[in-house]
C-alpha cells in the first residue's frame, strides 16, 4: 500500500520535474529575446521566472531523490523469495526419471483395440 503511494508521488514528481526543466530558459536565450521582446518574463513578476523555476526545480529534485531512495528501500525489503532454481524445478527421484511421475497412469499397449482400422480406398 505504502509502496503504491510512494510510486504515484514519484511518477507525478518526475513528470513535473521534466516539465519545469523544459520550461526554463537556457544560457543562450538572450538571442531569442530580440524576437519576443522580453515580455515573457513579466508573468512571474519583475524578477522573472528564473528564481521561481529554480526553487521549484530544487524542491522537486529533492522529492524525486527521497522517493527514489524510499522505493529502493521498500523494494529491497520485500524480496525474501528463494532463488529461481529452487522455485522452478523440484528435485526428481530416480524412479520418476525412469518410469515417469507416479500420478500419471500408463495404459498398456496392445495389438488389438476397440478402434477399427481405416480401410484404404481405391
Amino acid at each position: 500500500m505504502i509502496e503504491t503511494i510512494v510510486l504515484v508521488v514519484h511518477v507525478i514528481t518526475t513528470i513535473a520535474l521534466i516539465t519545469l526543466v523544459m520550461l526554463q530558459t537556457g544560457k543562450g536565450a538572450e538571442a531569442g529575446a530580440a524576437f519576443g521582446g522580453g515580455a515573457s518574463s513579466t508573468v512571474f513578476g519583475s524578477a522573472g521566472s528564473s528564481s521561481f523555476l529554480s526553487r521549484t526545480t530544487a524542491i522537486l529534485a529533492t522529492v524525486f531523490f527521497v522517493t527514489s531512495l524510499s522505493l529502493a528501500y521498500l523494494g529491497g525489503k520485500e524480496s525474501t523469495t528463494k532463488s529461481v532454481t529452487e522455485v522452478v524445478a523440484p528435485q526428481q527421484t530416480e524412479s520418476d526419471r525412469v518410469t515417469g511421475p507416479a500420478d500419471v497412469p500408463s495404459a498398456p499397449m496392445s495389438e488389438s483395440s476397440d478402434v477399427p482400422t481405416p480401410v484404404k480406398g481405391n
